[in-house]
């Protein structure tokens, strides 16, 4: 058998693994392979929330899955995109301070679920949302970032 870590060394490897599976996750997700490299991209986003679940805080086992929200909707499983999606979204619409990127996200995020899983009207609705959070971000280098997901949404019709 192999050696077993001390709990020091545990906590260290999954954060390391946390924060390594949620950024190839991301990266992935943009790529324009994704879809095919499907298993990857689901093996990733899964593996980061597992971490996070294990260490993490509730903001980062919700940014967890904000991220499982968005791959689930990105490979058309709409039926837990929808459900990972109204997790986070009432998590970050509840809190009192989220950051406005988040907020944008949330709702961009929520509106590809929607969208995903054949909700017209919430997916109308969080798109709407969506447009005027991202309208709102302070940070120029930040609304670039959640336009590169927005982007990927479907216009409502």
């Amino acid at each position: 058998m192999g050696k077993k870590l001390e709990p020091e060394q545990l906590l260290e490897a999954h954060r390391h693994f946390a924060i390594e599976c949620n950024n190839k996750a991301w990266a992935l997700a943009e790529a324009p392979e994704a879809e095919a490299r499907r298993d990857e991209l689901l093996n990733l986003a899964h593996a980061s929330a597992l971490h996070w679940q294990a260490i993490g805080t509730d903001l980062e086992a919700m940014r967890a899955t904000m991220l499982l929200a968005n791959v689930h909707a990105q490979l058309g499983l709409a039926a837990s995109a929808l459900s990972y999606a109204q997790r986070m979204r009432n998590y970050f619409l509840g809190q009192p301070a989220t950051p406005d990127w988040e907020i944008a996200f949330v709702h961009t995020i929520h509106a590809r679920a929607c969208a995903c899983a054949g909700d017209a009207t919430g997916h109308a609705d969080s798109y709407a949302r969506a447009r005027a959070a991202i309208a709102a971000i302070a940070d120029p280098q930040d609304k670039a970032i959640v336009l590169i997901t927005f982007e990927r949404v479907p216009v409502p019709t």
